[in-house]
Order: C-alpha cells, then sequence, then structure tokens
C-alpha cells in the first residue's frame, strides 16, 4: 500500500512539472503545448539578448508611458534542410526577424512619441493555421507563441519602472496576445495599466467573463480599459475567427454607438454596436492585396495599425495623462 501511494505521488508530481514547463508564469492561465514529432520548433527566444528587442526611448521628459507592442503574422510555413515542417517564425533567423521588424519599426515611428517603446521577437503561429479558418488548429498552433509573449512580458515587468503608465498593444496575432496578457498579469500589475489596444482581432464573450481586467473601454480618457477595433466594408465581411467580438469603440471619435466619424476629411468610419466592428464608407484599402481568400477581402485587416496612427498616438497621451492625474503623478 505504501509503494503504490508513493507511485501515485510520483506521477503527480511528473505531471505537475511538465505542466510548470510549458506555462506562462500565471499558475491562473497555464498554456499547454504540445507537437508532432515531424513539427520543427525552433529554438525559444532569450529575452535577456538584446537580438530580441527593438526598443525605442523617445520619452525625453518622462512624463509618458512604456508601451509594450507584440508584432502581428509575418511567416508561411516553412520547411528544415532535412524536410521538417515549422509552423512557427524562428526568431534566431535574421531574416524573420527583418520581416517582423518592417511592422515593429513602423508603428514605433509614431507609438514612441513621447513613450518608451518595447517589442519582442517570438515564434509566432504562422499564417497557414489561420488561413484553415480551424478555431481549434489556431489555438493549438497560437499557444507557443502566446507562451513566448507571457515570458518576454514578465522580463520586461521585471525591469521597467513600475510607478510608470503602462499600455499594451497588439496587432492581429499581436492583438491576441494583448488578450492572454489580460489573462495572465496579477493585479498589482494591472493597476499599472493605462490602457490595452486589441488592434485586427477580436474579444470574445468568454474572455470577458473569465478575465477581470478586461473592461471594456466606454470613452476617450477611461484607463485600465481594453480598446478593440475591427474594420470591414462591410459587416457582412467579418471573419469569424479574426473579428468575432463582443466588444468595440470607434477609435475616431471614442464612441460605441452608431455615430459617424470623419477621419483624413474623406473617410466615415461609423461603429455596428450589433457587430463591434468599424464599417468605413470611401476608403477602398486597395493598399492591401487580398491573401488566401482570407484577409482583405471586403475587410480591411492589415490598415488597422495605419489607418489611425494619429488617433492612437494622440490617445496614448490622453490616456497616458489620465492614469498619471488618476495615481496623482506628474
Amino acid at each position: 500500500m505504501k509503494q503504490t501511494k508513493l507511485w501515485i505521488i510520483a506521477v503527480i508530481l511528473f505531471y505537475c512539472s511538465a505542466l510548470s514547463i510549458v506555462s506562462c508564469k500565471s499558475h491562473r492561465h497555464p498554456i499547454v503545448i504540445t507537437h508532432t514529432e515531424s513539427e520543427h520548433v525552433p529554438q525559444a527566444p532569450d529575452y535577456s539578448d538584446t537580438t530580441m528587442w527593438v526598443k525605442v526611448d523617445g520619452d525625453r521628459d518622462g512624463t509618458g508611458a512604456d508601451v509594450f507592442y507584440i508584432v502581428s503574422t509575418w511567416e508561411k510555413d516553412w520547411q528544415t534542410g532535412d524536410g521538417q515542417v515549422s509552423h512557427y517564425a524562428d526568431v534566431w533567423n535574421p531574416e524573420h526577424r527583418r520581416h517582423m521588424g518592417i511592422e515593429i519599426n513602423g508603428v514605433a515611428d509614431y507609438m514612441s512619441r513621447g513613450n518608451r517603446f518595447y517589442a519582442p521577437f517570438y515564434r509566432h503561429s504562422t499564417i497557414d493555421g489561420f488561413v484553415t479558418l480551424n478555431e481549434d488548429t489556431i489555438s493549438r498552433r497560437t499557444r507557443l507563441a502566446m507562451r513566448d509573449v507571457c515570458e518576454a512580458f514578465d522580463h520586461f515587468e521585471q525591469h521597467r519602472d513600475k510607478k510608470r503608465p503602462l499600455i499594451l498593444v497588439g496587432f492581429s496575432q499581436g492583438g491576441m496576445a494583448v488578450v492572454e496578457l489580460l489573462k495572465h498579469i496579477d493585479d498589482e500589475t494591472y493597476a499599472q495599466l493605462a490602457a490595452a489596444y486589441v488592434l485586427g482581432y477580436k474579444v470574445t464573450p468568454d474572455d470577458t467573463l473569465t478575465c477581470h481586467h478586461i473592461r471594456p473601454a466606454q470613452g476617450e480618457a477611461d484607463t485600465g480599459v481594453t480598446i478593440c477595433y475591427n474594420t470591414v466594408k462591410d459587416v457582412k465581411y467579418v471573419k469569424s475567427v479574426i473579428a468575432a467580438t463582443c466588444i468595440g469603440i470607434n477609435p475616431v471619435n471614442w464612441t460605441t454607438d452608431d455615430t459617424p466619424a470623419l477621419l483624413h476629411d474623406s473617410i466615415t468610419v461609423t461603429l455596428s454596436p450589433q457587430y463591434h466592428v468599424l464599417v468605413v464608407e470611401g476608403y477602398p484599402g486597395t493598399e492591401y492585396r487580398p491573401y488566401k481568400d482570407f484577409i482583405n477581402v471586403g475587410d480591411i485587416h492589415s490598415c488597422e495599425p495605419w489607418l489611425y496612427k494619429d488617433c492612437l498616438e494622440q490617445n496614448f497621451t490622453v490616456r497616458t495623462r489620465a492614469w498619471r492625474e488618476k495615481h496623482l503623478l506628474k
């Protein structure tokens, strides 16, 4: 009987140990990862290595925020020399980092103005998983990416000045990562949050029920809130695996109703209260080519960090100031 009990305890300890290896550091929201033998999993990032980061300090007077940005999807499935398929970006591959850097440096150009900007490279899931339109496949293939982002954030949080307001931003798969980070962080870290921006991805009812850190933004200056938007030409073009969201706000006029807003003097942006997405008129988005009948087909997915960049830059300042006033900081 004693040997049987010891065997049961050993089995339990083994599984607990295995689970801790493949989880974010938050014990409340473990991320369990499995791979097939035929898959190639690239080497994990080392976030103490400066190669794994893009950092831009644009906060000259110390009154800005710390912006943590998560890049979107840039790689397709690729093969190793021995024929193994990889569903993940390789952060140690200079070409993969260069691809991610195109977007990161582009958004840093405006997100770092008055702020300190940080963006990690991570083993994001390739576009091929999303093209399947299968939620189970997407969930399974993005677990590794979400774990990387959690570990990058933990490193970032450990070394930053926690008296400064925090802004989380991510586009597409990066928007998914923002939602996962809101589940991952503890209440102390959440108290530092000026706002979280989910650009071109969804927040589901289950997300809001299981994570009390997700509070939908109601206006221009509320803090500790989540901003979420997706852009389409018509609601019939909503892609469920990306944009079937339960919250949304218009980043031009910061309303949650269907009051239209004028952008760049020629584009009308209206939030659909039923679908929580932005419907645009006067903007064809033709600079973004359709991809495999998946994105930029009726939706204008690729525009999200760029079309509203002036609105986002200004709103970072507004919410940062509001957070500092709330916490009596200058």
